[in-house]
């Protein structure tokens, strides 16, 4: 089974990315073929600064193989490696109909938000079904805010091949459900949109700095207080042992515990975690040859892929002669 997933470098990565993205992701290695992409076209859509794009395309090339993902098992490339992906995406536009366009919720969703109307973000489906189409997945693992795109995606495939003959695979999606919200430091859904996160790889200075500013309710020390409603202690979750949840819950209804204590626990569990991948993104930063490496390899893996799909595509369509 070929898997495709992909994550934009709109920023650095949190613990929301973490949990949300990367973490399901990295399971892929263990569950078929799997293809992950830096989509930095996507990204151009809100990064609008070159050298920001550069920079965080590469934190994110950092991130995913400080937390573990093996390129030797995964093609792991930039998505602007592999320009064959443009290419099929005019050929996807010519028959792509606008109304299908103009129904999907993302484009509307993030206007309303303010971001500029552009040709790229109305598009943004037939690029992405281009990203999955050309290396022939047959699973995409996305969150429910992306069900739609797939469900582009699959039009489209079905769509070309009616018209031009079996060229494309007809892919699934499979939905992400997360195991719980990751709440950010202020108790919205965890989003660099509302500047509440908490970096995976900050300092740990930074990050036990960031934890304490969450917010909590206002009972004081001596009051029973209910974990199963705590910011706090649902991102302790995340991160702690089912006995070092056990211990902290029964602080929590114990009372005699301030919410100061809870977070100081937080801290602790989240730099045990993160240290260790924080080493070891640190090492990758300092062999920048290696990474580079990597993200050619996966590239040209991927190009094989979708230089096959591109040219038989360009046969179908009556734009090749041999």
């Amino acid at each position: 089974m070929r898997i495709l997933s992909g994550i934009q470098p709109t920023g650095k990565l949190h613990l929301g990315n973490y949990f949300g993205m990367m973490r399901p992701v990295l399971e892929l290695q263990d569950e078929g073929e799997a293809f992950i992409f830096i989509a930095n076209y996507h990204a151009l859509t809100t990064v609008s600064d070159p050298e920001a794009l550069r920079n965080n395309t590469w934190d994110v090339a950092l991130d995913f193989l400080a937390c573990g993902l093996d390129p030797e098992r995964v093609a792991f490339y930039r998505q602007s490696d592999v320009p064959e992906v443009t290419e099929l995406t005019w050929l996807l536009s010519t028959l792509t109909p606008m109304g299908l366009l103009e129904r999907c919720h993302s484009y509307k969703d993030k206007t309303a938000r303010g971001m500029t109307a552009s040709h790229g973000l109305f598009s943004y489906p037939v690029l992405m079904a281009a990203d999955i189409l050309s290396v022939q997945s047959d699973l995409v693992p996305v969150g429910r805010d992306q069900k739609q795109h797939i469900e582009v995606t699959r039009d489209l495939a079905i769509k070309f091949n009616n018209q031009y003959g079996p060229v494309f695979k007809i892919p699934e999606a499979s939905i992400r459900e997360a195991s719980a919200v990751v709440p950010g430091v202020d108790g919205q859904k965890m989003s660099k949109s509302y500047n509440n996160t908490i970096e995976i790889f900050g300092s740990a200075k930074e990050a036990k700095k960031t934890i304490m500013r969450i917010v909590t309710d206002s009972k004081s020390l001596e009051e029973v207080k209910d974990p199963d409603t705590c910011n706090v202690f649902a991102l302790y979750k995340l991160l702690a042992t089912p006995e070092e949840q056990a211990t902290l819950a029964e602080r929590y209804r114990a009372g005699g515990m301030g919410y100061g204590e809870a977070k100081k626990a937080l801290a602790e569990t989240f730099n045990a975690h993160f240290a260790p991948l924080r080493e070891k993104r640190e090492a990758l930063a300092n062999d920048t040859d290696y990474v580079e490496d990597v993200l050619r390899e996966g590239a040209r893996r991927a190009r094989r892929e979708a230089a096959e799909t591109l040219s038989r595509a360009r046969q179908a369509a009556g734009l090749a002669w041999s």
